[in-house]
Parts: structure tokens; C-alpha cells; sequence
């Protein structure tokens, strides 16, 4: 079983649904928030099946979404970019261990992190619905 952290590019992830998130991004991204926060110790099946174990989940908002409110919890990590959210997952990924998977379908993104792990949205969210096998 890999351990693993999460970085999740928020702004990447809400927008990946069109629920209404533009109409109230922080209440969106709180909701979010409040999702993440059962990650922290749950297993999940990765990007390619096999079972990881999340340690971690950090998330990086920006714009209105940094007023967020965020749930208390040790494995959650809230990262609020004072400008650009990209530019923050890219530093916070810099900062990261071992073990660490970014969260975004952002193609430039995913090009500031050579040898980076990265993920889509949908499997996040597939994870979050408990689909049992979410692919990418």
C-alpha cells in the first residue's frame, strides 16, 4: 500500500462540475473543504487501482474561494494563495515529501511539476462519491 498526499488545485476541482460554484465560490470551496476532511487516514484505490492511503490533504485556494470556511481537522491543510493558485501548488509541491499526487486536469500546471503525480478531478471526485475504482 502507498502512503500518499494530496495537493488539490481547489479551483481546478469546483470548476470541474457545473453545480452552480460560480454563483458562490467560497460557500463551493467550503463544501469542498468539508468533503476533503474524511480523506485523512481513509484507503483509496489510485490512479491506476491500487490502494493508497491518504495521510495528507492540502488545498490550495485563490480568489473568493480563500474565504472558505475550513472544517478543523489535523489531515487537512488549507493553503490560501495571496495571488495566483498555481503558482502556490507549484511552491507547496516543492515543499512536499515523498508520496505526494496533484490533484488538477490544468495542463500547464501539470507542466511546472516535472516528475510530479498528478490526477484529475474526476478522480477525486469519483473518490469523494465512492465510486470503488476511479480511474483517472
Amino acid at each position: 500500500m502507498r502512503d500518499v498526499v494530496l495537493l488539490v488545485d481547489a479551483a481546478n476541482v469546483v470548476g470541474a462540475r457545473p453545480d452552480g460554484w460560480w454563483r458562490d465560490r467560497a460557500g463551493a470551496a467550503t463544501r469542498l473543504l468539508a468533503r476533503l476532511a474524511a480523506l485523512p487516514g481513509r484507503v483509496v484505490a489510485g490512479s491506476a487501482g491500487e490502494p493508497w492511503r491518504v495521510g495528507r490533504v492540502d488545498v490550495v485556494l485563490e480568489g473568493r474561494a480563500r474565504d472558505a470556511v475550513a472544517p478543523q481537522d489535523d489531515g487537512l491543510r488549507v493553503h490560501r494563495a495571496p495571488r495566483d493558485g498555481d503558482a502556490e501548488v507549484v511552491e507547496r509541491a516543492a515543499e512536499a515529501g515523498p508520496g505526494l499526487v496533484v490533484v488538477t486536469a490544468d495542463r500547464g500546471l501539470r507542466a511546472r511539476l516535472p516528475g510530479v503525480e498528478a490526477v484529475g478531478p474526476g478522480w477525486l471526485h469519483a473518490v469523494l462519491d465512492g465510486d470503488p475504482e476511479p480511474g483517472q
